[in-house]
């Protein structure tokens, strides 16, 4: 089989998968669509499936309206319906129960977090382009430089919601037509000769059980679509999706080159996502620009005061003192203190808001 054969195959595969096909099935299923027509026992040998299981197999698809079962025959044969029959007489039964399905849905977080081997670049992709579209606060992603312009679009609709974005782009060799070519597709554009991960996480970590975290890593070979190298992991479970996030930007972050810095925002502004909020006031510093801070705890108080330090590895240069640490320092009435984001350990304050002003 050609390796564009084999591509489509397990495009075929995932696909069927995922509408609930067993293993079993989809190899009876696609034996029968490329004969056409065949006895249960030919089909028996080409799936290498017993021929009672090709029984029950075909008696299933037939209800699913995929292939007709010839009783009448001698010996019984089963016949594929064409698939443009057969795939429209599924989706009308998926059209006809959706609006009873959406009455009885309860939109709840769901309970059990996925985990799952993502093995097609199209798979791939796609879940990339529904992890954008649906981020709320946060994106991260590191990509090879030939899948930009697939998710392009997606990530200019993230930067018009006021989503904070970091991208890293791979494979890159001409760094000098890098800071327009990617201007307008995040917050911040790093970029790199080597082309080793295929990396996104969104929305990680979050307070809100109604933010949908999404991450997936893997080698870079998946989104040149090569099957034999290429896997990934998709997750969604918060302290895995949460350590994606980790060493995106411990690992891999600090090796590229920076190309491009957004502008910064007008002042006053309230942030709910704690790094936007870093690193926007980091902008703000290198520019010249004196702040006031506003922060809203988990404790319920709010603590006020003048920013005097920024520890942060987001944009250059960088100035935390340890990995991963991201903090603002206030002077006030009391002293110096330092906040952090969810799940502070280092500082004395876990912030749940930031509101930024001139000083």
């Amino acid at each position: 089989m050609s390796q564009h054969g084999e591509e489509t195959d397990t495009m075929l595969r995932e696909e069927l998968g995922d509408f609930g096909f067993s293993d079993k099935e989809i190899d009876v299923y696609l034996a029968l669509l490329s004969r056409g027509e065949a006895t249960t026992g030919t089909l028996s040998e080409d799936a290498d499936v017993t021929q009672p299981a090709v029984y029950t197999i075909t008696d299933r698809l037939e209800d699913r309206g995929l292939v007709r079962v010839n009783d009448h025959a001698s010996p019984k044969t089963i016949r594929a319906i064409p698939p443009e029959e057969s795939m429209a007489t599924l989706s009308s039964r998926i059209d006809s129960i959706t609006p009873v399905l959406k009455d009885r849905f309860n939109d709840t977080q769901p309970q059990t977090p996925e985990l799952k081997i993502v093995k097609s670049q199209k798979t791939a992709i796609r879940r990339l382009r529904d992890a954008i579209s649906k981020a709320q606060k946060e994106v991260i992603v590191a990509i090879p430089e030939h899948v930009y312009p697939e998710i392009e679009s997606e990530l200019q609709g993230a930067i018009e919601r006021d989503v904070l974005v970091f991208l890293l782009i791979q494979d890159v060799d001409n760094l000098e037509k890098a800071e327009n070519r990617y201007r307008g597709g995040a917050d911040v554009v790093r970029c790199w000769s080597e082309s080793l991960l295929f990396l996104f996480a969104t929305d990680t970590p979050s307070r809100d059980h109604s933010t949908r975290q999404s991450a997936l890593i893997g080698d870079a070979q998946l989104l040149f679509g090569t099957h034999d190298l290429g896997d990934g992991v998709a997750v969604s479970e918060q302290h895995l999706a949460g350590s994606v996030r980790g060493m995106f930007f411990s690992a891999y972050w600090p090796v590229g080159t920076e190309v491009f810095v957004t502008n910064r925002d007008s002042l006053p502004k309230r942030f709910e996502w704690f790094w936007q909020a870093v690193f926007q006031a980091m902008l703000h510093q290198k520019s010249g620009i004196d702040l006031w801070a506003d922060i809203e705890t988990v404790g319920g108080e709010t603590i006020s005061g003048t920013v005097s330090h920024i520890r942060q590895a987001l944009v250059e240069p960088p100035t935390n003192e340890h990995t991963l640490e991201t903090s603002l320092y206030l002077e006030t009435d009391a002293g110096e203190v330092s906040i952090g984001g969810q799940n502070a350990i280092l500082e004395d304050y876990e912030a749940t808001a930031v509101t930024l002003r001139p000083d």
